[in-house]
């Protein structure tokens, strides 16, 4: 018997947990209802998704979107713009902001910011610190977290614990997987003088691989005598992938497009300050590595680590110039570029984009097609070839750092919760984001 839907996507390759097959997918209410021969089937809405592969909404778990405070280089609106020109249906945000999102309240002031002017859903990460590790238990079953994060390595204000004693004491506190920025303090400290004036080719070699080796190996010892699970976020080295292969039982593992596509020091000496983030981008050496990290299954998610910063602050000389750079809008073009390439299967680029982000961080609902899951899909075309430019960037910063690069497939459409947001590179339904749920909070 024919039934109704409100969106019918016809005719899609689609590409899920199940496999890959061509078929019809029918939404209603937000969420899957349906898969396969749907012709009998009519909607309010109907997507002619021919020549199109349908793939679970791309969840981005590292974003940076400056609000508030810092609204000058982005703020959520601007940058969950950014999102879904980039397929991406759901972002997870970073504490950092002007004030840091480390109590209730400024957790509470963000919601409210976000809610229906964010135009993909979302959740925040409350930053951990000395001051507010006997809340962190509370804090992270606020409706809309997505965990604490941590800053090994120097960060915004109070968002800094570089001591074992301050690491474990956040371990000791939080019941959900906590998230960490794994550079170790100490030694960076020790090596700020050795950067090179207005030479970005000297970060690298200040931020060296020996700094982010070490931190890990001391938050795996602390996680592992609290008993507790962590995320290592940007992982930079090729050692570090290979020491947490064999610590999958407790750590999970994110690496960034921009690790994996640009490598020192050509990247410095090309793009200058558009090149410099922490941890940094490295060498071939370590660039293999990260690759047998995606390949070999050690890593679990590909987040962008969107942080943009204007051109201006950019511009400054070496090392007073800000490290970050934009990515939320690129991420899935420059993976499925990868794929084009053969560096690395479409199966596998989908896991890391939706499947990895729901075993991480639980996230409810979300994460793959299937009935009952919220209805959201990122339509590209694998054959679309564009070239990236700056002045296609939604971020209110205005630049890539992978301007001029050729890629072969591109974003389509995004869908959330069976609302078409983005088609064919236009934003077409007003701002509807909503917190994302989370198992061990409901």
């Amino acid at each position: 018997m024919p039934k109704n839907f409100d969106l019918i996507i016809r005719n899609a390759d689609i590409i899920n947990h199940a496999g890959r097959g061509k078929g019809d997918i029918g939404i209603t209410n937000g969420k899957f209802a349906a898969f396969g021969d749907l012709s009998q089937a009519s909607a309010a809405d109907v997507f002619d998704a021919t020549g199109l592969l349908a793939m679970p909404g791309v969840i981005d778990t590292q974003v940076h979107f400056r609000e508030p405070g810092l609204e000058w280089k982005e703020d959520l609106e601007t940058g969950s713009q950014a999102a879904v020109m980039g397929g991406v249906v759901a972002v997870f945000e970073m504490p950092n902001t002007n004030p840091t999102t480390t109590n209730a309240e400024a957790f509470a002031d963000k919601l409210a910011r976000a809610h229906h002017r964010m135009h993909c859903d979302h959740a925040f990460y409350v930053g951990g610190t000395h001051e507010n590790v006997h809340e962190l238990a509370e804090l992270e079953r606020i409706k809309g977290c997505c965990g604490v994060k941590v800053f090994m390595g120097a960060s915004t204000g109070t968002l800094l614990i570089a001591d074992d004693e301050g690491v474990a004491n956040v371990l000791k506190s939080v019941n959900r997987r906590a998230t960490f920025h794994s550079e170790d303090e100490y030694r960076l400290a020790e090596r700020r003088p050795l950067a090179r004036e207005n030479d970005w080719t000297s970060h690298d070699f200040v931020r060296d691989a020996q700094s982010a080796i070490q931190s890990t190996h001391r938050l795996v010892r602390l996680a592992r005598e609290a008993g507790k699970r962590i995320h290592v976020l940007h992982v930079t080295t090729r050692e570090e992938i290979e020491f947490l292969a064999e610590n999958k039982d407790i750590a999970t593992v994110e690496i960034t497009p921009q690790h994996l596509t640009l490598v020192a020091p050509e990247a410095y000496e090309r793009l200058k300050g558009l090149a410099q983030m922490n941890p940094p981008i490295r060498d071939q050496y370590h660039v293999d590595g990260l690759w047998h990290g995606i390949n070999g299954g050690i890593a679990d998610v590909l987040g962008s680590d969107h942080a943009p910063h204007t051109l201006e602050e950019k511009a400054k000389p070496y090392p007073a110039s800000p490290s970050g750079m934009p990515g939320v809008q690129t991420l899935l073009p420059v993976m499925l570029n990868h794929v084009a390439h053969g560096r690395m299967s479409l199966e596998r680029l989908v896991d890391l984009t939706s499947a990895g982000a729901q075993r991480v961080f639980g996230v409810a609902g979300k994460g793959r097609m299937a009935e009952g899951f919220d209805g959201d899909v990122t339509l590209v075309d694998l054959n679309h070839k564009r070239i990236l430019r700056h002045e296609d960037m939604r971020s209110r910063c205005g630049w890539t750092p992978f301007d001029g690069l050729e890629v072969t497939g591109w974003p389509k459409a995004t869908i959330i919760r069976g609302k078409i947001v983005m088609r064919d590179d236009e934003i077409v339904q007003p701002s509807l984001g909503e917190a994302c749920r989370f198992m061990e909070s409901l």
